[in-house]
């Protein structure tokens, strides 16, 4: 499986809180719920590709619980496609507490994740979607597991929160598939990983 990260971001790669004010107040986070008011039919349209899509889903523990207990566990939110999506395929989460998960069809990642994943990765052809997940997402491109990103970049600018890449991290280089704009300004751009970044060298001369 092609392993695709779909995350949500800010103009400034916050990712946190992005669903309601109180879904993830971490570190004092207080701005959340920004995504709502900015989403409209084609985002939606979008994300439900996205979700459809998929063959199997990996989480990291933070979002998994989020889902669980909303695209999981609400009536609502269970009978629409993202919900559907999420309730028919495998779900698989990456945690070293969890041993019981009670939403149906999750298996816990555990040991050698990295190990766990590339085999995942070779049972079958598809797409294994990340969603959110911003802390997991940083520990698969460090350990290159990563073959395609999908981000919704918002017009918006938070200020504050947990954002998609950290100030240190791996640098990588990517490769544009589609990049569009919807009438909301937000951006949908989809990029496959494609090793590292070619870096300029200098001349001899530093006026060249």
């Amino acid at each position: 499986m092609r392993l695709t990260t779909t995350t949500n971001v800010s103009v400034d790669g916050v990712m946190q809180g992005l669903g309601r004010d109180d879904e993830d107040r971490r570190g004092g986070f207080v701005r959340g719920g920004w995504v709502i008011a900015l989403t409209g039919t084609e985002e939606m349209d979008h994300i439900n590709e996205v979700y459809g899509g998929a063959t199997a889903f990996l989480f990291g523990r933070q979002t998994y619980d989020i889902f669980a207990r909303s695209w999981g566990a609400v009536p609502e939110m269970m009978a629409s496609p993202i919900g559907v999506a999420l309730n028919g395929r495998p779900k698989y989460v990456v945690s070293t507490s969890l041993t019981d998960p009670t939403w149906a069809g999750t298996s816990v990642v555990a040991g050698d994740v990295a190990a766990a994943i590339r085999e995942l990765k070779t049972q079958q052809d598809g797409e294994l979607v990340v969603p959110g997940s911003g802390f997991l997402v940083r520990w698969l491109l460090a350990n290159g597991l990563v073959d395609q990103l999908d981000l919704l970049i918002y017009p918006v600018i938070i200020g504050q929160g947990t954002r998609l890449f950290s100030d240190s991290g791996p640098d990588i280089a990517l490769e544009l598939v589609s990049s569009r704009t919807t009438s909301r300004g937000i951006t949908i751009q989809t990029y496959r990983t494609a090793g590292r970044p070619e870096y300029a060298k200098a001349t001899a001369d530093p006026n060249i």
